[in-house]
């Protein structure tokens, strides 16, 4: 039997705030830009279109900010663990000053978006902190802080770090912040519904013809054409740019923790590996803990091991009442360290991107969303240079293509050589998968409460690798490229926009 765990399976985020009910897209209609996607880039990139006087469609698979941004830990803030010594090095402190640049765009757009439109959404200013335990780390911790600085943020080197553990150090940013994602999303949401513009919820794109007209083809049978796209999808459902050679797919946990005694103020992230992180967010009127971390590549590891862990290091920490929550989110990692932001090839016409935020969606993601908003504005931004989707940098990034590539190369031949996870469909126990063999051929079965029989190829439909099972979510991971699918086989995360083929048991 899977081994159980603790607290609901779903994010704080998701559980305290509405669910949503707009349409599908039922008939084709023409607008001024299609944004394919309702996350944070989505969500605040139609917004900003919207308010710019535009004609906006934003289409979303599922339901909005339901899909990674809903299950973030949720910091916004320019200070990304050790981010600046590595970005300096990599595009010089030109680069280095455009990062920091653009993520504080990010978190100035959704402070003055909450404060414009009085959002209650729990924001609040908090500093954010990475903390090393080990003192051999202080060097790194103050080329850190010499980089921020002199990408022109107010880092400091501290000591005295409110945690009830022993720190050697943190880097500190002030005037940081946090909040409650979804009820933000929600009513940036309802702002763009209306007047013209359209939410469109249970839509799947399938495909996307670029030209003077774009012309968005989705699942539903009906079209939508604009005079720009901008596919906000964490990984581009078009291959069009390679972005799948160029990004890797990690998931990361949270827990959501009651926890006796102080909490502390502030948002902290550990220089270990792997890491962790921890902050509060208010709940049930006292604060919830957020720990979080534990990440690896997709398909490469088992979530139920991943969890126990993350609650194990919670509780050597803290006293812990409880574990209400645990939830877990996959992230785009780009081979150089930043984000890819730009068209979706070298040759695209009126197609747009965004990716690779690694692991900082909230301040990276409302950061594109002003790049590529401004470039269908055709306005001048001073960070697109740097972020442009379609950069070669290939002392910077060809360490990581390498290392990938051959990654996916081993799980291609390696993974269809391998024995199959469980001999025969009977040894399946109630909320099991695994691969089987059925009449000499491989089978992704899954076996639900009831005693039901999911079958489905174990193909991946994006480059065909072979998914592995993921007993914490019940999915099918690819881990090759982080396609992700649910037992019966419907997508529930790309590159893949074609289910898994059923198989008849």
């Amino acid at each position: 039997m899977p081994q159980p765990l603790s607290g609901r399976s779903t994010s704080v985020w998701m559980d305290t705030a509405p669910h949503t009910t707009y349409p599908q897209l039922g008939e084709s209609l023409a607008v001024d830009v299609c944004v394919v996607g309702g996350g944070i880039l989505g969500l605040l990139c139609a917004d900003r279109l919207k308010r710019a006087g535009r004609t906006v469609a934003l289409l979303e698979a599922g339901r909005v900010a339901a899909g990674v941004t809903g299950y973030t830990t949720a910091k916004i803030t320019v200070l990304h663990g050790l981010i600046y010594d590595e970005v300096r090095s990599r595009f010089g402190e030109e680069g280095a000053r455009h990062y920091a640049g653009a993520n504080g765009a990010g978190l100035a757009l959704i402070a003055d978006r909450v404060a414009e439109d009085g959002i209650d959404c729990d924001f609040r200013r908090r500093p954010a902190l990475t903390y090393a335990e080990d003192p051999s780390e202080l060097e790194s911790l103050q080329k850190e802080v010499d980089a921020a600085r002199a990408a022109g943020l107010d880092a400091e080197l501290v000591r005295d770090v409110d945690l009830p553990w022993d720190v050697a150090g943190a880097v500190r940013l002030g005037d940081q912040a946090e909040f409650h994602p979804r009820r933000f999303l929600l009513a940036v949401a309802d702002a763009i519904h209306g007047d013209g513009s359209h939410v469109l919820e249970r839509t799947r794109v399938t495909g996307v013809d670029d030209g003077d007209r774009c012309r968005v083809r989705t699942d539903t049978g009906a079209e939508v054409t604009a005079g720009a796209v901008v596919l906000a999808t964490h990984y581009p459902t078009l291959d069009r740019g390679l972005f799948f050679a160029r990004l890797s797919a990690e998931r990361s946990y949270a827990i959501g923790v009651r926890a006796r005694g102080r909490t502390p103020h502030g948002m902290f992230l550990s220089t270990e590996s792997p890491s962790h992180s921890v902050r509060a967010t208010p709940y049930d009127g006292g604060d919830l803990l957020i720990v979080g971390g534990e990440s690896h590549k997709t398909g490469t590891s088992e979530p139920v091991e991943r969890y126990a862990a993350l609650e194990a290091w919670a509780r050597e920490r803290f006293d812990v009442e409880s574990v209400e929550y645990r939830w877990s989110a996959q992230d785009a990692m780009p081979a150089d360290g930043i984000p890819y932001v730009g068209k979706i090839s070298p040759v695209a016409r009126r197609v747009w991107t965004a990716s690779g935020f690694k692991k900082w969606g909230i301040t990276n993601g409302a950061a594109a969303a002003i790049m590529l908003s401004d470039a269908i504005l055709e306005r001048e931004n001073p960070w697109a240079g740097t972020f442009d989707s379609n950069r070669f940098k290939p002392l910077a990034s060809a360490p990581k293509l390498v290392k990938e590539q051959l990654s996916v190369g081993a799980h291609f031949f390696g993974d269809r050589l391998a024995s199959p996870d469980v001999r025969s469909l009977d040894e399946l126990a109630a909320g099991e998968g695994g691969i089987v063999k059925v009449d000499g051929d491989k089978v992704a079965a899954f076996r639900d409460d009831d005693g039901v029989v999911h079958a489905v190829l174990p193909i991946c439909t994006h480059l065909y690798c072979q998914v592995s099972f993921n007993a914490a979510e019940r999915s099918w991971d690819c881990p090759c490229h982080g396609s992700r699918f649910a037992p019966d086989g419907t997508v529930i995360q790309g590159p893949a926009v074609s289910p898994l083929e059923r198989k008849d048991l």
